[in-house]
């Protein structure tokens, strides 16, 4: 399209987005970018069974690295991992390797449709990373680094439990266990919270040291006062501020493809969550067709400051999301209003502007160029609708 015609329509739709009498579009709803496949060797990475992904600097060098857990359906789980051959800003990735214990491949019973939900932690405080790991009947591992932080070796694992001293059980939420790590009421302590088939998230609160966790106690987080329930069953949450309030938020996965979004309505430390969102790409819900079971982790994958959400699912693929609301607050105020318009506007519509030159770099649908479709999504962020 030609550059005039574009500034044109782009004056149109600015009368309307002002008719609209919003002016701003406070950050809330996540709208996340086009999907992207992640790749290694140009094409596609397809593990065994579900695909489980993670996010961390396996070899200390400054990289992201991807983690990725496998199997399910009678597929042996796994931990594979993918070292970054490019940069913090351009991850490549190449071959894989398994994740290693002091018996072979580090792996877990295999039950259902879950592999293994594995998650890099620092469990003991020794400053060499270990593995935690969710498996498919409820229970909770953690798997020890027995070697360095830069080339880890794992111990052979062990159950987490919970309970008063003297009568403490293996932590079991069911089946399907997808444990995070996480300081839950920021009292200085890793808890632990986990999701399961049951669609709850369950809650256990480190009532010993960070270094050496004891869990007496499951509850629950809440909704409106009451336990929170993904009616999609198979929660997997992510939790921080996903909305720029200084509240940590709840991002799930559930059995049905799609990702939810729940925004703390309590505190940062005791948190409670009002009512759900469905996560929308390009302005459209996110469900994921045909093998359903959504996993998501949230990390800063091209060192843009901005999140990405990256995706697990039943057909072994991992998928790429960029935070969209991120990439238009061209002012970092966390929110989409009419100062990023202006800048936004001065990539389109000018003359002495071509298309694809601006710095800011526009391309909100990522399909090469800057056209009307990138125009529609910016709407959608500023007026919410």
């Amino acid at each position: 399209m030609a550059q005039r015609t574009l500034a044109g329509v782009v004056g149109v739709v600015v009368m309307g987005i002002a008719g609209g009498g919003t002016g701003s579009a406070a950050f809330g709803q996540l709208q996340l970018s086009g999907e992207q496949f992640v790749t290694a060797d140009g094409a596609p990475i397809v593990v065994p069974g579900y695909s489980v992904p993670s996010l961390a600097d396996w070899n200390n060098d400054g990289l992201l690295d991807l983690i990725i857990g496998e199997g399910g359906d009678g597929i042996t789980p796994l931990v594979r991992v993918y070292l970054n051959v490019g940069t913090a800003s351009d991850p490549q990735f190449s071959g894989f390797f398994y994740a290693q214990t002091q018996s072979g491949d580090l792996t877990v019973p295999t039950l259902g449709c879950l592999g293994i939900f594995p998650r890099v932690v620092q469990w003991d405080g020794d400053g060499r990373k270990d593995l935690l790991a969710g498996l498919a009947d409820g229970t909770v591992q953690v798997f020890l680094n027995i070697n360095t932080d830069a080339d880890p070796l794992f111990d052979d694992g062990t159950f987490l439990e919970v309970g008063l001293p003297g009568s403490k059980v293996n932590i079991d939420i069911g089946a399907r266990a997808t444990p995070i790590a996480v300081d839950w009421n920021l009292d200085g302590r890793k808890d632990l919270v986990v999701g399961g088939v049951d669609g709850r998230i369950h809650v256990f609160l480190n009532e010993g040291t960070d270094t050496a966790p004891d869990f007496r106690a499951q509850t629950y987080a809440q909704a409106h006062g009451a336990e929170l329930f993904l009616v999609g069953g198979r929660s997997s949450p992510v939790f921080m501020d996903f909305d720029g309030d200084g509240k940590r938020d709840l991002l799930s996965g559930d059995t049905t493809g799609e990702l939810v979004f729940y925004a703390n309505t309590g505190t940062d430390a005791a948190p409670s969550f009002g009512d759900f969102e469905l996560v929308r790409s390009l302005g459209v819900v996110i469900t994921l067709p045909d093998y359903e079971r959504t996993r998501p982790f949230v990390g800063d994958w091209d060192n843009d400051g901005q999140f990405d959400v990256i995706v697990g699912y039943g057909d072994g693929k991992v998928r790429h999301y960029r935070d969209l609301q991120g990439l238009c607050d061209f002012d970092s105020d966390r929110d989409v209003d009419v100062n990023d318009y202006a800048a936004f506007e001065g990539c389109l519509g000018g003359p002495d502007v071509p298309i694809g030159g601006c710095s800011l770099g526009p391309d909100l649908d990522e399909d090469g160029d800057i056209d009307l479709h990138d125009v529609a999504l910016f709407q959608i962020l500023f007026t919410g609708e």
